[in-house]
């Protein structure tokens, strides 16, 4: 195996936000930053380590780990959290943080940030 083979540890980042709180809605805009997330980095299930979710407290409808779930993710350990309350914070904001083994480098992990969260990171 050479170098440019060898698999390290990265880390993934994306948000996403929903319009209201709703499970159908929760669910939507998980899976769509799900798969972008998995699209733009050339990942499969298999790279997974672990996976975080936080979302906003006025989030309270849905576990957006459902969405990975339903993406058949189901042997990657998953955990939902709450953001901590800072005031002037994204509302009905969903965030991830994946965890993967990857043989590209981590300069080249692309981070993904959709709808009202696009502004959180260029």
């Amino acid at each position: 195996m050479s170098l440019r083979d060898e698999r390290h540890v990265g880390a993934l980042r994306g948000a996403t936000t929903i319009e209201r709180d709703d499970p159908v809605r929760v669910r939507e805009a998980t899976r769509e930053l799900l798969e972008r997330l998995v699209a733009d980095n050339n990942i499969a299930p298999a790279d997974i380590i672990s996976v975080v979710f936080t979302v906003s407290s006025d989030i309270t409808s849905e576990f957006p780990a459902r969405a990975a779930r339903d993406l058949g993710w189901v042997e990657v350990p998953l955990l939902c959290a709450t953001e901590i309350p800072v005031r002037g914070a994204v509302p009905l904001c969903i965030r991830v943080l994946i965890h993967l083994e990857s043989t590209r480098p981590r300069h080249a992990l692309r981070s993904v940030y959709l709808r009202g969260a696009a502004h959180l990171r260029d």
